[in-house]
């Protein structure tokens, strides 16, 4: 096989006299089997050697190819890269990557592979199994009766292949699943595919006796450096199984020492804050720290502290669910702990690098794999960090190995994508901007509910001012009757994330646009049928939908 300038040459074996001629095809990427062509070329020498004797009375051989006339041979030529052309279709119309994959026998046809082709095998295969696109099968799924795992559908579809449509189907805008990035994924299969072996990092320290992989911290550093959205030179970093992890571990680590007799700090947030910060502040009740409540609360009391143990305050940017770029409310707090979860550039624009003291982040958000559970913090301050690293380090004896070698290929493929066709935050501005618009075009005709406001704006990445694209939409209720708004969009068959969870008053709920297609596609014929039952009341005051 031959390389040359980016495209790959294949010497053909084809029947009777097409051997007798060399031909060089420049083959797609897509249609490329170096394996292949490679092991059936050693096969064919193996088994039908070509023997070169010379022709009776010396140049006689020489004579009887002069004879053939120049049509004859063009006429051969032209059969002969039909048939082969015919071949290449129909094996990769045909075949799956799997089979394509697979060698003829012995070690020529598996590309140098040995232990790993099994798994890789199997993994093509469950990708390939058709889930007429409203679902996939994955290689830790049930098991059918067959053996082998079956499809498991999105929301309101099922049937053997995902195919079966659940009419009336109530949409489920609830949890922050990321989803909506995962037929980006699909597409760069092979970028982000992480093969390892059985006997991978089964020590419980990596690199230099450590926790955390050297290689994914530098690579990190890099997607920032990159992306713009974050100062991570000079700083440590702390990996941990998610980010919900870390809000514990850096309260932890901002707090006084309990052993110095120091009163307890109060974690404070701004309303309408992430509903996890007050669960697990209360959760594990630590002597050091306690829940505050919202900043409103002690706007005036953060000038003098020194009563207490000061404050810790969460400070979300861009926030969740609102989407809002924030600043810290307490000017006097001696600490803060700045989420930005989602300050990347398919969920709102960089206006500058954030360079705070501490700063949280996590996978979900820039690349889509929640399930993996990782995220990081970025600390200025070297005691702090050993606190939280400690904290970490304690519970959980550091972030998986292997999640880390799986984000590891991914954020290598992410930065791979940069600025390019295939930037993935590119797509996912596209996507996100998309719904943003379409839900707004659809609640725009109502005036029983509402959206939040969000003013485009100057994104250093895209270097171009850049439409917005929430995760979020944080909906309001204007009918006076609809104090509920949780349950006011409930009965019309959409469940949603009430208000009071974020400490914001029951007139408002989060409706999440992160989920798979199909999860949005009902959600807008759900929004759609609750505005058009708004005009058919307006048109019949007598008649009520609800």
């Amino acid at each position: 096989m031959d390389d040359r300038h980016g495209k790959h040459y294949g010497r053909l074996l084809l029947p009777k006299d097409c051997c007798m001629y060399s031909f060089r095809v420049d083959v797609p990427a897509q249609f490329r089997f170096p394996c292949q062509i490679e092991s059936l070329e050693k096969k064919a020498r193996e088994t039908h050697p070509v023997k070169m004797e010379p022709a009776a009375g010396g140049g006689g051989g020489r004579q009887q190819a002069s004879r053939r006339r120049p049509a004859d041979l063009g006429l051969l030529a032209l059969l002969c890269s039909s048939l082969l052309l015919n071949a290449i279709f129909l094996a990769r119309h045909f075949l799956p990557p799997s089979r394509l994959l697979a060698g003829s026998g012995g070690g020529g046809g598996t590309c140098g592979l040995s232990w790993a082709l099994q798994a890789a095998r199997e993994a093509e295969a469950v990708a390939a199994v058709d889930c007429s696109g409203h679902g996939q099968a994955f290689i830790d799924g049930v098991a059918g009766e067959d053996g082998r795992p079956g499809c498991e559908c999105n929301a309101c579809f099922g049937g053997p292949d995902c195919s079966l449509r659940t009419p009336g189907c109530t949409a489920d805008a609830d949890s922050g699943n990321p989803l909506f990035l995962e037929p980006y994924w699909r597409r760069h299969a092979a970028a982000s595919a992480v093969v390892f072996s059985g006997w991978h990092r089964m020590s419980y320290v990596t690199t230099d006796g450590r926790f955390q992989s050297v290689e994914l911290e530098r690579q990190i550093r890099r997607l920032h450096r990159a992306v713009g959205n974050a100062v991570a030179d000079g700083k440590h970093m702390v990996f941990a199984a998610g980010s919900l992890q870390l809000i514990n571990a850096l309260v932890h680590a901002l707090s006084p020492d309990a052993d110095a007799g120091s009163p307890p700090a109060r974690v404070v947030a701004t309303a309408p804050y992430y509903g996890v910060y007050r669960l697990q502040t209360a959760m594990f009740d630590g002597r050091e720290y306690r829940w505050g409540g919202t900043t409103a609360r002690w706007a005036n009391a953060s000038r003098n502290s020194s009563t207490d143990g000061g404050f810790i305050e969460f400070v979300t940017s861009p926030n969740n669910p609102d989407a809002m770029l924030r600043e810290p409310a307490l000017r006097g707090s001696p600490a803060a702990i700045f989420d930005h979860a989602y300050y990347w550039p398919h969920f709102t624009h960089i206006p500058a690098p954030a360079d705070e003291d501490v700063m949280l982040f996590t996978i979900s958000k820039p690349s889509g794999h929640a399930g993996s559970r990782f995220g990081w913090a970025l600390i200025r301050d070297e005691k702090v960090a050993k606190r939280a690293l400690e904290y970490v380090s304690d519970s959980i004896m550091g972030a998986s190995r292997d999640t880390q070698l799986r984000m590891l290929g991914i954020v290598k493929a992410m930065l791979a994508s940069l600025h390019g066709e295939d930037d993935i935050f590119a797509f996912g501005h596209d996507v996100m901007r998309s719904r943003w618009r379409r839900l707004n075009a659809a609640v725009s005709r109502s005036r029983r509910i509402s959206l939040q406001k969000i003013a485009p704006g100057y994104c250093t990445y895209f270097k171009r001012i850049r439409e917005p694209s929430p995760a979020y939409a944080w909906v309001r209720c204007e009918r006076e009757e609809d104090e509920d708004c949780h349950d006011a969009l409930l009965k019309a068959n959409i469940i949603t994330r009430a208000g009071v969870g974020f400490e914001a008053g029951s007139r408002y709920t989060r409706i999440s646009l992160l989920k798979s297609d199909d999860d949005f596609d009902v959600l807008m014929e759900r929004v759609t049928d609750l505005v058009d039952a708004e005009k058919n009341d307006d048109a019949d005051p007598g008649s009520s939908s609800m």
